[in-house]
C-alpha cells in the first residue's frame, strides 16, 4: 500500500488501537508507546495482501502489547494507581458528564485484577470480551488454537468476575450501583452479571412499562413489567443506562433519569452481600413526588 494512504488509514484507527493498548497495558503512556511501535512495524511490513486493514492493525498492536506485557512480567513490574481511561466519546453521546468518575470507581480495581493475569490470558480476555475480536483471530497472536484461546479467556473471565464480586461485596451499595451503571452503559455483560444476584427481580411500574419514551433512560424500548434472573436483567440493560445518573432515593443509593434536571423516573436498588437482589423503575409522576431524590 502507498505509505501516504497507509498513514491516513492508521490515523483513522489510532483511537481504537490506543484503547486496545490502554486496556492491555493499564497505562496511557505505555499505550501511546505501543501505538508508535505499531506504526514502525506497519511501515516496514508488506501490506499488499492485507484485506482487512483494521483487523490487521489490531493484530499488530496486540502483538506489540503482548511483548510489552511479557517483558514487564520478566521484570516483575506491576502498573498500579492509574484508573481505567473512560472511552472517548463525541459530542452527540448521551452519557452524563460524570461518566469518568463512575469509571474511576471500578477502574483501579480492574487494573489490579488484569495485572494478576498472565499476558496470554489478559490479551485473550481484553480482545474478546472488551473489543469483540473472534477467537480464531486472537489465536495466532497468543500462539494457541482457537479452542485453547477460548479457554484462556474463560479462565481470565472467571478470575475477573470473582474479583469484582468480592470487591463489590466488600464495598458499600453506592459502589455496587455505580458499577452496575458503568457496566450497563459500556456494554460489559459479564460485569453486569457480577453485580446481580442470580435471582434478581426487576419491576417497572405501569408508566415505565407502557411509556416508550421512558425507555430512553436505558437506551431501548420500554421495560417489561417484571423480569427475573440475572441473565434477563443483564440483557435488559446491556449497553444501556446512557441517560441514568447516580442519585440517592430516600437516602439509599440509586439512580435517576432527569433530563434538564427534572426527575422523570427513578431506579431503586436493593443490595445484599454486594449484589443487587431487586431493582425497581418508577416513572409515575405522582409516585416520584413521594421520594426524596437527590441527584449526585
Amino acid at each position: 500500500m502507498d505509505e501516504e494512504f497507509l498513514a491516513r488509514e492508521f490515523d483513522a484507527h489510532r483511537e481504537r488501537l490506543r484503547a486496545v493498548g490502554f486496556r492491555m497495558l493499564g497505562s496511557a503512556a505505555e499505550a501511546d508507546d505501543a501505538v508508535q511501535e505499531t506504526w514502525f512495524k506497519v511501515v516496514r511490513a508488506d501490506t499488499e495482501s492485507v484485506d482487512n486493514l483494521g483487523g490487521w492493525l489490531t493484530t499488530v498492536m496486540s502483538r506489540v502489547c503482548l511483548d510489552m506485557l511479557r517483558a514487564r512480567s520478566a521484570r516483575h513490574e506491576v502498573v498500579v494507581g492509574e484508573p481505567v481511561e473512560p472511552p472517548r466519546r463525541n459530542d452527540s453521546s448521551e452519557a452524563p458528564e460524570d461518566e469518568a468518575v463512575l469509571a474511576d470507581s471500578i477502574g483501579i480495581a480492574m487494573m489490579v485484577v488484569l495485572d494478576a493475569l498472565g499476558p496470554a490470558e489478559r490479551l485473550a480476555f481484553v480482545l474478546h470480551d472488551m473489543f469483540g475480536m473472534p477467537f480464531d483471530e486472537i489465536a495466532p497472536v497468543v500462539g494457541r488454537s482457537p479452542a485453547a484461546t477460548r479457554q484462556l479467556a474463560s479462565r481470565a473471565r472467571r478470575r475477573v468476575r470473582g474479583a469484582r464480586t468480592a470487591s463489590a461485596g466488600a464495598g458499600d451499595p453506592r459502589r455496587v450501583v455505580d458499577a452496575f451503571l458503568v457496566a450497563a452503559r459500556e456494554g460489559r455483560f459479564e460485569d453486569l452479571l457480577a453485580v446481580l444476584d442470580p435471582d434478581v427481580v426487576l419491576r417497572a411500574d405501569t408508566v415505565a412499562a407502557a411509556n416508550a419514551e421512558t425507555g430512553r433512560l436505558h437506551g431501548g424500548p420500554a421495560l417489561e413489567p417484571e423480569l427475573r434472573g440475572a441473565d434477563a436483567v443483564a440483557h435488559a440493560f446491556h449497553g444501556r443506562a446512557r441517560g441514568a445518573v447516580p442519585a440517592t432515593i430516600d437516602g439509599v443509593p440509586g439512580a435517576a433519569w432527569a433530563p434538564g434536571g427534572i426527575v422523570r423516573s427513578v431506579f431503586r436498588f436493593t443490595v445484599e452481600d454486594g449484589r443487587i437482589v431487586a431493582l425497581e423503575v418508577i416513572a409515575d409522576p405522582e409516585a416520584i413526588t413521594t421520594f426524596d431524590t437527590a441527584l449526585l
